[in-house]
């Protein structure tokens, strides 16, 4: 059974926006929520399985209601270990991003990941990339250095291990995307969904045996509310999809980086330096222009074209 889950079921722009509306302040609110979980101690191991064993009840249900038992079935498991694995690596790596950085500072460096997309989209998908994909591939880049910028405004709150970190987690994000780009044409997306969380949960679960402590009622509750967060941002999203065109929803993604500000500065005092804040402005410009290159009209009758004639 071919997935069908990317393709808009019912048109509403209005209706995806607001699903994706919710799905960015449940990002916003988990991530919140992780970060002071490390400050109670929970180290990222211990956030890869609570976030999935609290997560996994709240996707189950959506997974069956949306496809029954039949869309967890796959025709392609070795694929889906593959994303796991891949995943599950960014996850982690996102994790500790958000212990070692500032909350803004980490969502922001995340989103580097469109740019890692389109160079590996060229590598390993044989899609083509013009001077303008490069010209903003370079742009966010340089957004990046100056974040890294040794003795600049942002050096106290930035840490150099702290961003490589974040780029090795947009790096797995993005080989996340270019999998599930291909996964998407035979597997249903509730599958693919399902998956992720409970192969996050064996993985978190034996890590556990290793970094695991115990941790009071406050913490575990904090830790449960992220878990239920990134349930529901997986639903949103997913819905968002059903409703309307990526090229419209892509771009508000970016609020995350204002909830991080948001919520950084309310809850944890945190506010970013000139440097965070100028390389920050490059790589949102940069991904914001993929995004529209990725998905305007033209570009995506190439690919029909191209798909048609191989």
């Amino acid at each position: 059974m071919a997935a069908k889950a990317f393709q808009p079921r019912h048109q509403s722009v209005s209706r995806g926006i607001a699903f994706r509306l919710v799905s960015v302040g449940c990002y916003s609110v988990m991530a919140a929520l992780l970060k002071l979980a490390s400050e109670h101690g929970v180290v990222a191991g211990e956030m890869l399985f609570y976030r999935a064993i609290f997560a996994l009840p709240v996707v189950l249900v959506w997974a069956l209601r949306s496809g029954g038992v039949r869309a967890l079935t796959t025709r392609r498991p070795w694929a889906h270990l593959g994303r796991c694995a891949l995943g599950i690596a960014a996850i982690l790596c996102s994790f500790q991003a958000l212990i070692m950085l500032p909350l803004a500072t980490a969502t922001t460096v995340g989103f580097t990941a469109p740019i890692f997309a389109t160079v590996l989209s060229v590598l390993f998908l044989g899609e083509r990339a013009g001077n303008h994909h490069w010209l903003a591939v370079a742009l966010g880049l340089v957004g990046v250095a100056i974040i890294m910028l040794p003795g600049g405004p942002a050096n106290d709150t930035a840490p150099l291990p702290g961003v490589a970190v974040a780029l090795l987690a947009a790096l797995g994000t993005a080989s996340v995307v270019t999998v599930v780009r291909q996964l998407r044409h035979s597997e249903h997306v509730a599958a693919i969904v399902f998956w992720f969380f409970a192969s996050s949960a064996l993985v978190g679960g034996i890590l556990l045996l290793y970094v695991g402590k115990q941790h009071d009622l406050q913490t575990l509750a904090i830790l449960a509310g992220a878990g239920f967060a990134a349930g529901i941002m997986q639903i949103t999203l997913t819905e968002s999809l059903h409703a309307t065109q990526v090229s419209i929803l892509a771009p508000l993604d970016y609020l995350q980086i204002v909830g991080a500000l948001a919520l950084g500065w309310l809850v944890f005092s945190e506010l970013p330096g000139q440097s965070a804040i100028l390389g920050g402005c490059l790589i949102i410009s940069s991904g914001i222009y993929l995004i529209w290159r990725e998905y305007r009209p033209q570009t995506i009758a190439r690919r029909n074209l191209e798909a048609n004639t191989v």
